[in-house]
C-alpha cells in the first residue's frame, strides 16, 4: 500500500473538524464545512478529504459532483495521453456505481470521453448511459452521442448504426441524418431518405426548409451523382416536382436534362430541353432552360471539334514492289479485326456512321438561336393566350413567310376569346383578311371578314370596325356596289326576334352610318339612299349638337359640311339643309317620304 506523505496528514488547524467528524462521520454538513475550510489547500490533500467523505457517504450527489468537477479542472490543460485521465475515468466509474441515475454525471463523463477521443470505451459508455437513464432524459445523451460519432476516425458503419437508432428515438431529426449521409458521400441512402421525406405529407422541417427546397436538393443530388444512385425513378421524381411546384421550374427542367447528359443520353436531354422550353410559363424559367440548352449545344460542338480525328481516311493496300495501289482491302477477310474495328471498316463512308458531324451540331446551335424570339413569344402567350398584342408580334416574327403567318392568324382567332381579350380582338380578323388582300386573294379575304362579323365581340365598336374595314376593302378593289350592300346589310334594322337573340345591332351605329353615307355617293339611287342614311344618322347628330352649345354646334356643322363634300350634290344639299334647319329652330320634324 502506498504510503501517504506527512504533509497530507491532518494538522492542528484540522483538529476541530476532525473531532466533529469522528463524533458524526455520516454528516454531509460537517464534511462540506471541512472542504470549504480547506479551499486553498493542494488538490491532493483535498482529494484525500473527498475520498474519506465519499467512503462514509457514497450516495451523496453533492460530494461526487464537486469532486468530479475539481478533477476535470485538474486535467483541463493536460494532454489526453496523461495518466491523470486514467485516474479521472476510474473516478467516474466509481461514481456511477451509485450515481447511475444522475444524468449530469453521465454528461460530464461522456463529454470527457469525447474530448479524449476514446472510441470504443466512449461508444460503450454512451450505450450504458442510454440503458441506465429513463427515456425522458435520453435527449441530453443523444446530442452528445451524435457529436461523438461525427468525429473524424469513427467508422462510417458505426455512425450509421447510431444515427438509425437515433431516428427511432426522434424521427423529426432525419435532416441531420441526411446531411451526415451526404457529408459521408453515401449518395444512395441519402437520396432514398430524402425521397422518403418528400413523400411524407406529415413531415415538418425543424430547420425551416420548405418542400420546394428539399425538392431542389434531391434534384441536385440525383443529377450530380446519377451514376452512384440507382433504384429511383429520377424522371418521375423530377417531373412530379415540376407539376407540384411553380417556382423555379426552369431549374428542375435543367436538372432533369443534366441527369440524362451525365448518363450519356444526349438526344433524351435535348427532348427534355425542348419540352421545358415549350411548357414553362415565365420568362425567367425560359431564360434558365434556354441558356442551359445553348450551353449544352456549345459544349458538345466544342468537344467534337477538339476530338475530331482528321486522319480517318480510307485504307488501301499498296504493292510493295512498285508502290501502286492494288485496291481496298476487304475487311471481311481479316480475322484479326475486333468487332468495333470491323463495324467501322464495313460502315466506312455511310453518312449515319460518320463521326464528323460538326456541321450538324453547328446547324443545331444556329437553329436554336434563331428560334429564341418565337419561343419567348410562346411563353408570353402561355401566360395569357388572349393577349392580342402578343399575337400581332408573333405574326411579325414570320414576316416573309405567308404560310406561317396564316397558320398563326388561324391559331390566334381560334384561341382568343373576345370576352377575355386584352386589346382589340377584331384587329386580328382585320389583319388576317388584309394579309390575303395584300397577296391578291380577295376571295379568301371576304371569307375571313364573313367569319369575323359573326363573332360575338365585347363591344359594338369592334363589330362596326369589322364591317367598315370590309367595306373599305371592297372599295379599294373598286367594288363600290358590294361595299354599299355590305353597309346596308350592317345598318338594316333587325327584326324583333333578331333583337331578342342578338347582343347588339349596328343599324344605328355612328361609324357604320357615316361609312354608308360616304359610299352611297356611288349608288345610282343616290337621293333615296342618302336620305335613308341621314335619317338613321340624325338621332346621333341631334344628341351631339345638344351637348355642344354655341361654337361647338357651329364647329360640328362645318365638319358635317366638309364631310358631305365627298358625296354627290343631292346628299350635300340634303345634309346641309337639315343641319341648318336644326341649328336655327332646335327642332326638326321627321319628313315623310
Amino acid at each position: 500500500m502506498e504510503k501517504i506523505p506527512a504533509e497530507f496528514y491532518p494538522t492542528e488547524h484540522d483538529l476541530l473538524y476532525e473531532e466533529e467528524i469522528l463524533r458524526n462521520p455520516f454528516s454531509l454538513k460537517l464534511w462540506w464545512r471541512y472542504l470549504i475550510a480547506r479551499t486553498g489547500s493542494p488538490f491532493k490533500k483535498r482529494g484525500i478529504i473527498y475520498e474519506r467523505a465519499l467512503k462514509a457517504l457514497p450516495g451523496s450527489y453533492k460530494l461526487w459532483y464537486a469532486y468530479l468537477r475539481e478533477r476535470l479542472q485538474l486535467v483541463r490543460n493536460l494532454p489526453i495521453t496523461h495518466t491523470q485521465y486514467d485516474s479521472l475515468n476510474n473516478t467516474f466509474e466509481r461514481a456511477l456505481v451509485t450515481m447511475h441515475k444522475m444524468p449530469r454525471i453521465w454528461v460530464m463523463y461522456l463529454t470527457s470521453l469525447t474530448q479524449q477521443r476514446v472510441l470504443t470505451r466512449g461508444r460503450r459508455t454512451f450505450d450504458r448511459a442510454l440503458c441506465a437513464l429513463p427515456v425522458t432524459q435520453h435527449d441530453r445523451i443523444w446530442d452528445l452521442y451524435l457529436g461523438f460519432v461525427s468525429l473524424g476516425g469513427v467508422p462510417i458503419e458505426t455512425s450509421l448504426r447510431v444515427y438509425r437508432r437515433y431516428l427511432k428515438f426522434d424521427p423529426s431529426h432525419i435532416e441531420e441524418f441526411i446531411e451526415f449521409l451526404l457529408n459521408s458521400k453515401l449518395w444512395q441512402e441519402g437520396a432514398e431518405r430524402l425521397a422518403g421525406v418528400l413523400n411524407d405529407d406529415k413531415f415538418y422541417s425543424i430547420k425551416g426548409k420548405t418542400k420546394h427546397q428539399l425538392w431542389l436538393e434531391l434534384c441536385d443530388l440525383l443529377t450530380s451523382h446519377s451514376t452512384e444512385v440507382s433504384g429511383l425513378k429520377v424522371d418521375a421524381i423530377i417531373r412530379g416536382g415540376i407539376r407540384k411546384f411553380t417556382d423555379e421550374v426552369g431549374r428542375l427542367w435543367t436538372s432533369l436534362a443534366d441527369y440524362y447528359i451525365r448518363r450519356g443520353l444526349f438526344e433524351k436531354a435535348r427532348d427534355v430541353f425542348e419540352e421545358g422550353m415549350t411548357t414553362v410559363v415565365t420568362v425567367r424559367d425560359f431564360s434558365v432552360v434556354f441558356d442551359a440548352y445553348s450551353r449544352f449545344e456549345e459544349s458538345t460542338l466544342a468537344a467534337k471539334m477538339e476530338t475530331m480525328d482528321l486522319s480517318d481516311v480510307e485504307e488501301v493496300v499498296v504493292d510493295g514492289d512498285d508502290g501502286t495501289v492494288v485496291g481496298e482491302e476487304d475487311g471481311r477477310l481479316d480475322y484479326n479485326l475486333s468487332v468495333g474495328k470491323f463495324a467501322k471498316k464495313i460502315l466506312h463512308g455511310f453518312w449515319l456512321n460518320d463521326d464528323n458531324d460538326v456541321d450538324l451540331r453547328l446547324a443545331r446551335l444556329e437553329h436554336l438561336m434563331d428560334r429564341r424570339p418565337e419561343l419567348a413569344n410562346s411563353v408570353l402567350l402561355r401566360q395569357n393566350p388572349h393577349n392580342v398584342e402578343q399575337w400581332h408580334r408573333r405574326v411579325k416574327l414570320f414576316e416573309g413567310n405567308p404560310t406561317r403567318q396564316i397558320l398563326t392568324y388561324t391559331e390566334a382567332v381560334r384561341t382568343v376569346d373576345p370576352m377575355k381579350a386584352v386589346g382589340k380582338p377584331h384587329t386580328l380578323w382585320v389583319a388576317f383578311a388584309k394579309l390575303y388582300e395584300d397577296h391578291k386573294d380577295v376571295a379568301n379575304a371576304r371569307v375571313i371578314f364573313d367569319k369575323a362579323v359573326q363573332v360575338g365581340y365585347k363591344t359594338v365598336d369592334n363589330l362596326a370596325s369589322v364591317w367598315c374595314e370590309w367595306a373599305e376593302m371592297e372599295a379599294r378593289n373598286y367594288n363600290f356596289k358590294a361595299a354599299l350592300e355590305l353597309l346596308k346589310r350592317a345598318t338594316a334594322e333587325p327584326s324583333v326576334e333578331v333583337k331578342r337573340r342578338a347582343r347588339f345591332a349596328l343599324h344605328g351605329h355612328f361609324s357604320v352610318l357615316s361609312s354608308t353615307m360616304l359610299f352611297s355617293s356611288h349608288s345610282p339611287s343616290l337621293p333615296k339612299t342618302s336620305r335613308t342614311c341621314f335619317l338613321n344618322f340624325l338621332p346621333f347628330g341631334l344628341k351631339i349638337l345638344n351637348l355642344l352649345p354655341g361654337h361647338g354646334a357651329q364647329t360640328l356643322l362645318l365638319g358635317l359640311g366638309a364631310q358631305t363634300l365627298l358625296l354627290g350634290l343631292g346628299a350635300q344639299t340634303l345634309l346641309l339643309g337639315l343641319a341648318l334647319d336644326y341649328v336655327a329652330l332646335r327642332r326638326i320634324p321627321i319628313l315623310s317620304d
